[in-house]
């Protein structure tokens, strides 16, 4: 693997995590602009695109459920499974772990 097919892959895993921990952080649920914003805080600034493909990938691996509110905005929630993931006490290939200090 190239390195930037591997920085690719890693900063996947990143923004995946960063999902995760952003709606661990607001009560288990926001909804779709709320974490958009709250990933620009975090460093992250996904396309539309990487965004939804984030919370596609997420919602498949059973991680968060999502419910269309309008045309483009998505209320996100954290499940059970995913809130193991956030807080590093379970991990799941393709989530990156979150740091010993949080």
């Amino acid at each position: 693997m190239t390195l930037r097919a591997n920085l690719k892959a890693q900063v996947e895993k990143d923004l995946r995590l960063a999902v995760l921990q952003v709606l661990e952080a607001g009560g288990n649920e926001a909804n779709s602009r709320i974490l958009r914003s709250s990933l620009e805080m975090l460093g992250h600034r996904p396309t539309s695109d990487q965004q939804r493909s984030a919370l596609a990938w997420l919602e498949e691996q059973g991680l968060i459920r999502s419910t269309q509110l309008a045309e483009s905005v998505y209320r996100l929630q954290l499940t059970e499974r995913g809130l193991d993931v956030a807080e590093g006490r379970a991990s799941v290939p393709g989530v990156a772990r979150p740091a010993p200090d949080g």
